[in-house]
Formats: structure tokens, C-alpha cells, sequence
């Protein structure tokens, strides 16, 4: 998948700041298989001081340093910083619906965007995700994903 410039940095600087993350949400599905418009990229971050230290290490490094962000902002249950506008806004979460980082990390597949590797969620816990949201689009997402694992050997 091609990457916005802005956001093929951003990964970049998440992935050598050593930034645990998983891609979730529109992105997993695609990589799954099921190709779908999403306005923005979303990333679970792992929601722990070193990791949130690292984030903001990142941020600055991105240019967004001057925002009044805080290591708490990123180990907050449920919290959500978005940053850009759709269709490149990037989301970091520090939870999703279904299932905590700890699955997530566990069930990560290996996968790239734009040629650079990242973690995307695996196709059980984006299933368990998915329809633990109960949004419209999800249950279309369970769907076209179950569709697709059935015929998949």
C-alpha cells in the first residue's frame, strides 16, 4: 500500500524510535484482504511510560513536538490522539474494543506499507476487534473478512 509522504516519515520514525505499535482498523482489513477507503491510519500503541517516551521522541522528531502532549497521554485507558486531517489523519490508540495490547502483540503478522515493515493485527483478534465495535462498517468488515477466510486453504 502506498503511503502519503508525511505518513511513510511518520512509520519510519515510529519503527526507529522503537515504538511498539500494531496497524489496526481500515489498514488491517486491507491487509487482510479486503481493500476499503479509510480517512485516516490507525495504530495501537503499547500504553507504557518507555513506549509513551518514545512516541513523543518520535512526534518531536516529526515536527510536532510543540503540542501539548505528555507520556500520560499516551498510558490513558481509551485514549485517542489524532493528528493530520482525513484522508491522512493518523490515530493513536491506546486501546480497541476486544481485545488488549498484550492479544494484539501476541497475534501481530508481520506485513509492510509502502515497503516499510510494521505489525498489523492478526485476522482472529481484528475479528474479536471488529466485532466487539458493533459500528456498521465493522459487521461488513467481519463479513467480507470471514467470506475471505473461507476460502483461504
Amino acid at each position: 500500500m502506498k503511503l502519503q509522504q508525511d505518513l511513510r516519515e511518520f512509520v519510519g520514525l515510529l519503527n526507529s524510535s522503537g515504538v511498539e505499535f500494531i496497524v489496526v482498523g481500515g489498514h488491517a482489513v486491507a491487509f487482510h484482504g479486503h481493500p476499503r477507503f479509510t480517512g485516516d491510519i490507525d495504530f495501537f500503541v503499547r500504553p507504557t511510560r518507555a513506549n509513551a517516551d518514545r512516541i513523543l521522541g518520535a512526534l518531536a522528531t516529526f515536527g510536532f513536538g510543540q503540542l501539548a502532549l505528555s507520556a500520560d497521554d499516551f498510558m490513558r485507558p481509551n485514549a485517542v490522539v489524532q493528528l493530520g486531517r482525513p484522508p491522512n489523519r493518523i490515530d493513536l490508540l491506546t486501546s480497541i474494543s476486544g481485545v488488549d495490547f498484550d492479544e494484539a502483540w501476541d497475534s501481530r503478522v508481520s506485513g509492510s506499507l509502502d515497503g516499510l515493515p510494521v505489525a498489523f493485527l492478526g485476522l482472529e483478534a481484528l475479528l474479536k476487534n471488529k466485532r466487539a465495535s458493533g459500528r456498521e462498517k465493522d459487521v461488513a468488515d467481519v463479513a467480507k473478512l470471514m467470506a475471505i477466510k473461507a476460502k483461504t486453504p
